[in-house]
């Protein structure tokens, strides 16, 4: 029996819940300009405790969008990558990208007119 479409939620409910929240999709878009390391993301996404990145990386890794490889070296090197799966996500991304650069003023306006 298929699942009813009110038991899965929409696509886009579906899309947020894997990639939404405050750290995700910044997380994904370094991820998709190349491979890194923990502690180079870190530093690209600045103010992120290395805590939150590693849960944030765990739920990417078991929502199969980023795959994370240890090398047997000592010390210890982990590199993480898109998977497939994450790399289907880039023209969403993209797109995001696109719109941030065209209405950059948006969030801006936004503060302005709730104060």
């Amino acid at each position: 029996m298929r699942p009813s479409r009110k038991s899965v939620g929409c696509p886009v409910e579906v899309t947020l819940r894997v990639i939404g929240g405050r750290w995700k999709v910044m997380i994904l878009h370094f991820l998709l300009e190349s491979t890194q390391r923990f502690n180079a993301l870190q530093r690209l996404l600045g103010g992120i405790s290395a805590r939150t990145l590693a849960s944030q990386l765990r739920d990417l890794e078991r929502d199969g969008i980023v795959a994370r490889t240890v090398y047997p070296e000592i010390p210890p090197r982990v590199e993480y990558s898109l998977t497939p799966l994450g790399g289907s996500l880039k023209p969403i991304l993209m797109a995001m990208h696109e719109w941030g650069e065209r209405f950059p003023d948006v969030s801006k306006a936004e503060r302005r007119g709730s104060d």
